[in-house]
């Protein structure tokens, strides 16, 4: 996912990658293809790029335990200040590049933003009722016969205590 900006004048300019996620180093749960638009802003001291990433995952739900695919949306922003002087700063939204560079990468950030679309508690939908703790059925799609009333006894203390404060 290259970008040529060596003979880019001053203004706006779109770009559209659709690559496969092999490509760009990216492995389980992604699968198929990665979806980056871009939109460049080049002006003397700059760059502005603002990135939008689609990519399509397949997760096991963190509550009933089924697979199911879902597509991730990220966006980033990255400013490219043009300098003579090479600051190494690692900063995640400004990065200095040399007045001579002919092209910007977006491999790594792309990768990155990816990853970081990964939500931290996988759901197949937002309202999965998980599986029965006692006979393991998956609630979405039956009814078990389990008895729910049953208390586990170790929350006997505290039910005593929220009955006494009735």
């Amino acid at each position: 996912m290259i970008i040529k900006i060596s003979n880019l004048s001053n203004g706006e300019y779109y770009y559209t990658f659709d690559k496969k996620i092999e490509e760009i180093e990216l492995s389980e749960p992604f699968i198929g293809n990665i979806l980056v638009e871009a939109k460049l802003q080049k002006s003397k001291r700059q760059i502005v790029l603002n990135a939008d990433i689609k990519a399509k995952v397949i997760f096991e739900c963190d509550r009933c335990d089924e697979k199911f695919e879902k597509e991730l949306i990220n966006d980033y922003k990255i400013v490219y200040y043009f300098s003579s002087e090479i600051n190494d700063e690692e900063q995640i939204d400004i990065k200095y590049i040399s007045i001579n560079t002919d092209k910007i990468d977006l491999s790594n950030e792309v990768r990155d933003y990816a990853q970081l679309a990964v939500p931290m508690k996988k759901l197949c939908k937002e309202d999965c009722k998980g599986l029965c703790v006692n006979c393991g059925k998956n609630l979405n799609s039956e009814n078990c016969k389990c008895n729910s009333k049953e208390i586990d006894p170790r929350w006997l203390p505290l039910e005593k205590l929220k009955n006494n404060i009735k």
